[in-house]
């Protein structure tokens, strides 16, 4: 590794110039200042660029003509980064001063480093740990968890360790891993893409790092909103597509009676009750999905 390799930090912006504006103003405050930061604007209904621009006049701005999702907007921005290392993070997120270096040590000091994310604290709730590291996904459920989230920072998690999966919000990727793994998987367009990509990242022989000297402060579901039926149509859709591209033989099938028999009638029940029909239809759509698209070499061929 060179003394100051150069780093791209990567953000989405979609509808939200004002979220992504607070985000390149902790960019200006940041030590490292061997960057080059590039904003993707997903077709948002108003042009960002002067506005941002007029924050950080060296931004680069890329403007797709329609929404390419989470994966598809990183992808587009990957195609015009020249940094040796890629920091992927959330325009809904703010960084600290130092996140960069404790980053880079982690690349420097371990051979086999492929992704790394920083600790992550609630924007809103100061003190409070969103993300230590990540449980790995349980193949019976098809759920995780995330290290340490909602407790009280007090040093507990201060130990540089390996982790199941990067932080989407946050992750830095060497550039050598994309050059061998190549892009986030644009098939699931908006959640998973980033669990999906570290399996694919560790299968050719990277591990996923959780960094906790660096530090990133996250806003949360600013984007799509925490309730929005969007978000539980893609949740719901590439929960079971991540499991179908990822576990196989008698563990997916064991899934496959879990999710049947207990999160299909406990869901429906529960938005029943809650009389949320719209969330109902969304998370139906996302399960119909799945059952009108067996193919999944002719999905990802699609996604491309």
């Amino acid at each position: 590794m060179t003394n100051k390799p150069l780093i791209s930090i990567i953000t989405i912006n979609y509808n939200n110039a004002d979220i992504t504006a607070a985000l390149l103003r902790s960019v200006l405050c940041l030590e490292y200042t061997n960057i080059e930061v590039i904003v993707v604007d997903n077709a948002s209904k108003e042009n960002p660029a002067e506005k941002l621009k007029s924050i950080l006049p060296s931004v680069k701005i890329i403007l797709s003509d329609k929404n390419l999702g989470f994966a598809g907007g990183n992808n587009l921005g990957i195609k015009q980064a020249k940094g040796d290392y890629l920091f992927f993070v959330n325009n809904d997120t703010e960084l600290t001063p130092t996140i960069l270096g404790g980053l880079l040590e982690i690349f420097r000091d371990y051979p086999d480093a492929g992704v790394v994310s920083p600790k992550f604290h609630y924007y809103y709730a100061p003190g409070t740990i969103e993300f230590a590291g990540y449980n790995a996904v349980n193949t019976f459920t098809a759920r995780n968890s995330m290290i340490g989230c909602r407790t009280k920072d007090e040093g507990q998690y201060d130990t540089i360790s390996k982790t199941n999966y990067g932080h989407g919000g946050g992750m830095m990727v060497s550039r050598r891993v994309i050059e061998e793994v190549g892009p986030m998987p644009e098939v699931y367009f908006l959640y998973y893409e980033e669990f999906d990509w570290c399996e694919q990242i560790k299968k050719k022989g990277f591990n996923i790092y959780y960094q906790y000297k660096s530090l990133i402060y996250h806003k949360e579901s600013m984007t799509v909103g925490k309730t929005s039926t969007l978000k539980t149509f893609y949740l719901n859709r590439n929960r079971i597509l991540f499991m179908r591209r990822n576990v196989k033989g008698i563990s997916f099938l064991g899934f496959a009676f879990y999710y049947t028999f207990f999160t299909l009638p406990k869901n429906t029940v529960g938005y029943l009750l809650k009389k949320e029909t719209d969330h109902l239809k969304a998370f139906w759509k996302g399960v119909a999905w799945n059952l009108s698209n067996r193919n999944l070499k002719k999905i990802e061929l699609c996604a491309e």
